[in-house]
């Protein structure tokens, strides 16, 4: 089985070379696209106004000058001789639960997988506190890992679906097990603004992660996170609200 690797954290990451030790428990025909650098709240952006770089670290390990999306393209149209049957994307240095995962490159990465056709999977390892810098603990997700994408691999994708997984911030042996959750939301803070003044007296800016209040619901991957299990949450590309066709179609033939 080919798989496609990436992330959001860099080729460098410490997460990167952990997904690579999940990845060769599945498979030996391992492949690795991901950015030169660090594109950590990048979304699913795509670069439109400069060149993209490509670089070949090592056989089968290239890096471009984009992001998560890009390094998705680049590797699907100008790395791999054929696709991939799996892209896996992280392992994510951080959480990528409830609504923010629609700033995350990390699932972007997964959900430019899953626009190709390909069965993707986004893999984040929660940390407990902020300021730990490359003191991250990857064990829960070292171990885990391929636990979690086993079963999963010869099961049918819908189309245009992916599935997105995050690692308790635990040591790997206090993980209670692997659960199943719906996507939770947080209540509106966006952590906080950081204030400071460069060396010329100019003020700059800087957005916190920390002070997010969250109100896990039931069965959401937050509540699994605090938990302390694995959670897995099918995510699905269509963003439709269908409940509110109707009322709009009423509003407009009025």
């Amino acid at each position: 089985m080919r798989i496609l690797l990436t992330n959001d954290d860099g080729i460098n990451a410490p997460g990167l070379y952990v997904l690579e030790k999940i990845a060769a428990q599945l498979s030996d025909d391992i492949w690795i696209c991901a950015p030169s650098e660090e594109q950590s709240g990048a979304g699913h952006s795509l670069t439109l106004t400069r060149p993209i770089r490509l670089r070949e670290h090592a056989p089968r390990r290239f890096s471009v000058t984009g992001t998560p999306t890009d390094a998705v393209t680049m590797g699907l149209r100008k790395v791999m001789p054929e696709p991939p049957a799996l892209i896996l994307s992280g392992v994510n240095r951080g959480a990528n639960l409830g609504d923010d995962v629609t700033y995350s490159g990390t699932v972007s990465a997964a959900l430019e997988g899953a626009l190709a056709g390909i069965r993707s999977v986004a893999l984040s390892q929660v940390y407990s506190k902020e300021g730990v810098g490359n003191a991250v603990d990857f064990s829960a997700a070292e171990e885990w890992g391929a636990k979690t994408l086993k079963p999963m691999l010869d099961m049918p994708f819908t189309p245009r679906t992916l599935i997105n997984v995050n690692f308790p911030p635990l040591a790997a042996g206090q993980v209670k097990g692997i659960r199943v959750a719906r996507q939770g939301f947080h209540d509106y803070a966006r952590g906080s603004v950081v204030e400071g003044m460069d060396p010329r007296g100019f003020p700059y800016y800087w957005f916190g992660l920390h002070g997010i209040e969250h109100t896990p619901g039931h069965n959401t991957d937050l509540e699994a996170i605090a938990e302390g299990y694995v959670s897995v949450t099918p995510l699905q590309i269509d963003l439709t609200h269908d409940a509110s066709i109707a009322a709009l179609v009423e509003r407009y033939q009025a």
